[in-house]
């Protein structure tokens, strides 16, 4: 799917940080109560993967909300009731390299990139294959991990990590937070300089679930299946999208974006087969019983 052109931020959004109220209840509802998991993995990779816990959150932009689209509306209520360990950052170079013996990225050593750079050139169908390949690898299974990509809803639920305002750290978005074409901050901030391509994992501080570059860098394929109008009817309860479509679901914003594109809210998509060199993803970790 093509990208509207670019829309310049029209206002600041007053930043709040979460005071869940209401969800608040349901959050510690939804908690386990026997915990015996560890609150990070690091695989045989070296990757490292953080609990999120369970929960509840407001999913999409409430309609003051500047640089908000109508397929983030209308604003409702998730609840999120299976902690999950998600990736803490975008997956590297090295990494895809390791799983699959070559490196797709144009951002490589010999072109202003490396290894820790994350991947991009990588369609949906190639970040599935890899979590596929990765899940298959004797280490894994030896240890019962397999992996695969994040729902929407998980993916807006760890970005979000507990903020309700347009970023997980605020209503601003400035190059001292995120890779993203700078000249458009968002939040009436000073214009900076575009960023010329990514930018090296884990290079900017983490939100409050230990989880970086949610914001910029490259888009996060999703699982799901992208729908204009799904969140009309959408699931409340872990919802995983529509059961068919023709593109997936795109979240997070990327290196030549403005940064309106780069919101916890900001949905986009492509077909499963396209990929471009501001398009990467991150994993979700899951561990077999007894593990």
């Amino acid at each position: 799917m093509a990208e509207p052109e670019p829309e310049r931020p029209t206002g600041r959004t007053r930043a709040r940080r979460t005071d869940i109220g209401n969800l608040g209840n349901l959050y510690d509802a939804l908690q386990p109560t026997t915990d015996t998991r560890a609150k990070a993995i690091t695989n045989s990779l070296g990757d490292s993967f953080v609990l999120v816990p369970a929960g509840a959150f407001r999913m999409g932009a409430p309609d003051e909300e500047a640089g908000r689209r109508s397929n983030e509306s209308p604003v409702h209520e998730v609840s999120i009731t299976k902690q999950f360990y998600l990736a803490v950052n975008l997956v590297s170079q090295r990494s895809y390299l390791a799983v699959f013996g070559k490196n797709p990225a144009k951002f490589n050593d010999a072109n202003g990139g490396g290894s820790d750079h994350p991947v991009e050139m990588v369609s949906h169908d190639d970040a599935v294959a890899y979590c596929r390949l990765l899940s298959a690898r004797p280490e894994e299974k030896a240890a019962g991990r397999t992996y695969r990509l994040p729902t929407e809803a998980e993916w807006e639920y760890a970005c979000r990590a507990g903020s309700v305002s347009p970023f997980s750290f605020g209503a601003t978005f400035t190059s001292a937070q995120g890779t993203f074409d700078a000249r458009f901050p968002y939040g009436g901030t000073a214009p900076a300089a575009a960023a010329e391509g990514t930018t090296p994992v884990g290079k900017f501080p983490a939100n409050t679930f230990a989880l970086c570059d949610m914001h910029g860098n490259v888009w996060e394929w999703c699982a799901d299946w992208y729908d204009e109008r799904y969140y009309v009817s959408a699931t409340l309860r872990d919802p995983t999208g529509p059961a068919t479509g023709t593109m997936r679901v795109l979240r997070g914003g990327s290196w030549r974006n403005q940064g309106d594109r780069c919101r916890a809210a900001y949905r986009n998509a492509l077909a499963p087969y396209q990929k471009d060199s501001a398009t990467g993803f991150r994993m979700v970790l899951e561990v077999g019983e007894g593990k």
